[in-house]
């Protein structure tokens, strides 16, 4: 035995050394001139150099907080929609698309670095207990919860939660000197896309969706059957501030008023071949007088729903220039809950155009300047200033649309300026317009939740001492009292103080009432709609006695072709007929956020 042993020393002696000299070389190879070598082809390179980091660095790194920090800069030289959701942020980032989520129902805001509840949301967890509008939110699980630590998004943290969860709330009541502690058991929350749905005049509905999300579509064919019920003949959808979501309920809502075979809208993309989507024609409001409002921040979702009626002249689009994005995200979901939107096609319009607004990779905050330009150009409040850089496209009819750059609407309306100040927009941007009109609110919500209509809050709002009371307020808040200023703003003030209180007091669809009896935009749509007028006509075809609003009020024109747009107030009737007169076709002038956990 100990023969053979030695027999066989050689054999090791010899296979150690050559072992030897192959890992030698390979490391040598690698740490030639004391840099280290990775033979891995460069589509490898992220992950060498974090397990690089991980094995050589001189400090400990945490290589996970490196690659959640590393993923958005990756992304970042794609395009602007292609993001990287954490996984503490990817449900909250689903929520309104989802249609629900899990917390104890209810809508609040944070004044004075204390949670203040506004609403309790209709069939939510807290619906059933001692929660009512106005109260305090002092602590959370037996924890003090006031000062500079009250955030929306610890709010929500602490508020939210896993279903069927329990979390405790020391809430002061109104009027009360010592906190109840109420005991709430978490639950489903429903979010809803849609937001308004009314007669807004006559026969004439009104529908704001919000979003597109999983429940939208059957949100939207609630309102209609609403709407139905209370006799509606024409419909104003409102897509302004919607910034877009899934694909699907748009093609949906758009298949409702279009004929058969019309096309709504297809994607393309290098990995993803051309995919049309038309109407069936099982629509049931395929000759519903339409009319569209979109602004700068309708996005997405909400330019589908637009282009499809825009290109296919199935209605009118009224308002500004929306958004311009044209992209098409597929959600890569992690396994640790973290998530990716890769924008994976382009979506087009049925007259072939891509409203995606240009755009460089990696220059991110050139992109999101963009609504910033357009108010230095005077886009907001001149037609002419709208700058159609893309491809021209033809609508059914033969109408020119431009590509690259959102939707233009049919029919311009200006950005309303009348009554605004530096005063008043520092208040706003302050929050303590919202402030001050939960302020209002709390103070007086006894007497206001025994009025049950807009008329009779905005009486009571409007006969107190607002202005002056208000001044007093954002003063003690750090703005300056201008005097001067407020009066120019007094209407301004008025309405944005009322409209948040009968949010409050009411709810959000009643605000939205109030604010559109002087919305430029709901005015002109309703007019259209009144004279039958809201079907686009070809070009060169003449249609009559078209109205103008402006911040005064309508005023009858003669106009030919089919653009109509805001007037400034300041002119009179008898000019604005001799500028038609004159250019019949280029006359085109004008005059605290809520959370819910």
């Amino acid at each position: 035995m100990t023969k053979q042993r030695e027999y066989f020393v050689p054999v090791f002696v010899a296979l150690g050394v050559v072992l030897g000299i192959l890992i030698g070389s390979f490391f040598g190879s690698r740490t030639a001139g004391g840099r280290v070598r990775v033979t891995k082809s460069s589509s490898n390179k992220i992950d060498d150099l974090f397990h690089l980091i991980d094995d050589q660095y001189v400090d400990t790194v945490n290589i996970s907080d490196l690659v959640e920090r590393s993923m958005p800069q990756i992304l970042k030289q794609l395009d602007p929609h292609s993001t990287y959701i954490s996984a503490a942020d990817a449900a909250a980032s689903m929520q309104d698309l989802k249609g629900s989520f899990f917390g104890i129902g209810v809508q609040f805001t944070i004044v004075d670095d204390t949670v203040r509840i506004i609403r309790i949301i209709k069939g939510g967890p807290s619906e059933q207990t001692a929660l009512r509008p106005g109260d305090r939110i002092v602590s959370v699980d037996g924890q003090p919860y006031t000062g500079k630590e009250v955030t929306n998004e610890e709010t929500l943290r602490r508020l939210k939660g896993e279903e069927k969860t329990q979390v405790t709330v020391g809430v002061l009541h109104s009027g009360a000197r010592m906190p109840e502690n109420i005991t709430i058991t978490r639950g489903a929350v429903k979010v809803n896309s849609v937001t308004a749905a009314y007669l807004a005049s006559d026969s004439i509905g009104y529908i704001r969706l919000s979003t597109f999300g999983d429940n939208t579509k059957a949100e939207f064919d609630a309102a209609l059957a609403k709407l139905n019920f209370e006799g509606f003949n024409s419909l104003i959808i409102d897509l302004r501030g919607n910034l877009g979501g899934y694909m699907e309920p748009a093609v949906m809502i758009a298949n409702e008023f279009l004929a058969r075979g019309d096309l709504i809208v297809y994607t393309e993309g290098r990995k993803s071949p051309r995919q049309d989507y038309r109407a069936d024609g099982r629509g049931s409001y395929q000759n519903l007088p339409l009319v569209l409002l979109v602004d700068e921040t309708s996005a997405s979702a909400s330019e589908i729903l637009a282009g499809a009626i825009q290109d296919n002249d199935r209605g009118t689009i009224v308002g500004r220039r929306s958004f311009g994005k044209g992209l098409v995200q597929v959600p890569v979901q992690f396994d640790d809950g973290s998530m990716l939107r890769l924008t994976k096609a382009r979506y087009y319009t049925p007259s072939g155009r891509c409203v995606q607004k240009p755009y460089t990779p990696g220059q991110e905050d050139e992109y999101e300047a963009d609504l910033i330009l357009r108010a230095s150009t005077g886009e907001y409040y001149n037609a002419d200033s709208i700058k159609a850089t893309g491809e021209k496209y033809k609508t059914a009819l033969g109408r020119t649309v431009y590509g690259g750059g959102g939707i233009t609407p049919d029919v311009f309306i200006a950005q309303d300026t009348a009554g605004m100040t530096s005063y008043f927009k520092e208040a706003y941007m302050r929050g303590l317009i919202a402030q001050y009109g939960y302020r209002f609110a709390d103070n007086n919500r006894q007497q206001l939740t025994s009025m049950n209509n807009i008329d009779q809050i905005a009486a009571f709002v409007n006969s107190s001492h607002l202005l002056d009371d208000f001044a007093n307020f954002a003063e003690a808040g750090g703005l300056k009292r201008r005097n001067l200023l407020l009066q120019q703003s007094g209407l301004l003030f008025r309405e944005f103080i009322t409209t948040r209180v009968i949010d409050d007091i009411l709810d959000e669809e009643a605000g939205i009432r109030y604010a559109n009896r002087t919305d430029h935009c709901v005015l002109n749509a309703i007019d259209i709609l009144r004279r039958h007028a809201s079907r686009p006509l070809p070009p060169g075809s003449v249609r009559k006695d078209i109205i103008a609003w402006s911040a005064t009020g309508p005023t009858a024109l003669r106009l030919h072709g089919a653009h109509i747009s805001l007037l400034p107030p300041s002119l009179s009737p008898i000019t604005v007929n001799l500028l038609y007169a004159i250019c019949p076709t280029q006359t085109k002038r004008n005059s605290a956020r809520k959370y819910e956990a």
